[in-house]
């Protein structure tokens, strides 16, 4: 795009998605270096611990589930993923950086339903059927309201036969 000169940089700029200043830069690398100065520098940060395969052995155990790993319950915890790979790859993590490698493998935190192990669905059922609108109120129930017994008065509004200091003095 440089080379043809046709376009502005921040043409440039809204074709690619980037900013004018990225452009900006990447046009003075390339005037100095030509285009083997706009090659990327590989990557940054440090190298990922597991390899793609072993990655891949590892999705394939949490599919499996945590009972077919010995676990007494069918929830992945963290700790129980880090334990996996260990054995798995050989290569420890510490519980609380799993959660990224899950993240990596498109996994997210589910919770489940917490239920009262004493729960009855059918006794459940009986009173929301027929106990419920027993005692539900009903908006045709209720005697008509007003919002004026409940506002508290002014004090240029006093009524006649008001009670307290105020109420005997007359109005000036």
């Amino acid at each position: 795009m440089f080379a043809t000169g046709r376009e502005t940089h921040g043409a440039i700029a809204r074709r690619l998605g980037v900013s004018r200043q990225s452009v900006m830069r990447w046009y003075r690398a390339w005037r100095k270096g030509g285009r083997a100065a706009l090659r990327a520098a590989g990557r940054a940060g440090r190298k990922p611990r597991l390899a793609q395969d072993q990655l891949g052995r590892v999705e394939a155990a949490l599919r499996q589930g945590p009972r077919a790993h010995g676990f007494r319950t069918n929830l992945w915890t963290l700790p129980r993923v880090a334990r996996i790979i260990k054995q798995l790859t050989g290569v420890q993590y510490h519980p609380g950086h799993v959660w990224r490698l899950l993240g990596a493998l498109n996994w997210t935190l589910q919770r489940p339903a917490k239920r009262a192990k004493e729960r009855n669905d059918a006794a459940i059922r009986h009173w929301v059927t027929t106990r419920w609108p027993a005692v539900k109120k009903t908006l045709g129930g209720a005697e008509p309201g007003s919002s004026s017994r409940t506002r508290a008065a002014s004090r240029s509004g006093r009524r006649f036969g008001a009670r307290g200091p105020r109420a005997a003095k007359p109005r000036s």
